[in-house]
């Protein structure tokens, strides 16, 4: 799969930049070294991409600007580089639909360890489900959850926009319903051995994710914190 998985590295940083483009073809993916968000623009209109690093701090357009284009389109996942390691910055980037964030300076292998869990949790957003496969399709309160799409219908049939992260997340309650999930619980579910002790981001996440279910009535207290324990899917799931 590496070797046909094409990265975009957005980094103006005339040593960083190469470094990490670099690191990644060593580890068997295509690298491609972009120092600006137009360079990127013209990237992708001529290949497909599987995955952005994104550095926040760019000339021109910024990082964060590019996200949410990227975000709103809901095709490239994206995980976001910068200098500022503060947690109100961290919080803005997963927010505006980062799939993950990494503070500089950082370990090279712990930047190929999240690029890897970043494409497995997304790698279905560039493939077509065989015709053998079954679908897997959920109904809770209204919504409707087809695993093997990949997709979400709120009440009224429209598509809810989810980032990859969010789906795998809410998959995680669909499959246990009514069940107090941990923090633990979820971040492995979600991101697999990649996931940091103590790491909170599966808060910033789950609060992301119920903003956009409460957008409609149904999913008013669809999801309920329990205090001490974790997250809860408040309703009856049954399969569609």
């Amino acid at each position: 799969m590496d070797s046909q998985t094409v990265i975009a590295v957005v980094e103006d940083d005339p040593e960083i930049g190469p470094l990490v483009a670099g690191l990644l073809r060593r580890e068997g993916f295509e690298a491609e070294l972009c120092p600006t968000g137009d360079a990127f623009d013209r990237l992708r209109a001529r290949r497909r991409i599987d995955l952005a690093v994104l550095d926040v701090m760019l000339p021109g357009e910024d990082g964060l600007s590019i996200c949410r284009r990227l975000s709103a389109e809901g095709e490239i996942p994206v995980l976001m580089v910068t200098a500022r390691g503060d947690d109100i910055d961290r919080i803005v980037g997963l927010e505006i639909g980062a799939d993950d964030y990494l503070p500089k300076p950082f370990n090279p292998r712990e930047l190929v360890a999240r690029v890897r869990a970043i494409l497995r949790r997304t790698r279905d957003r560039h493939r077509v489900a065989p015709a053998s496969v079954p679908e897997e399709r959920w109904r809770f309160r209204g919504f409707v959850m087809d695993m093997s799409r990949r997709n979400l219908a709120d009440p009224a049939g429209a598509d809810v926009e989810l980032t990859g992260g969010e789906f795998d997340l809410l998959a995680a309650f669909v499959r246990h319903p009514r069940r107090v999930l941990s923090r633990d619980q979820l971040l492995d579910w979600t991101r697999g051995r990649d996931a940091q002790p103590f790491d909170r981001a599966i808060d910033v996440q789950v609060g992301k994710l119920r903003r956009k279910l409460e957008t409609h009535s149904a999913g008013d207290g669809l999801i309920k914190t329990v205090r001490g324990g974790g997250y809860c899917l408040a309703a009856h799931v049954e399969e569609n």
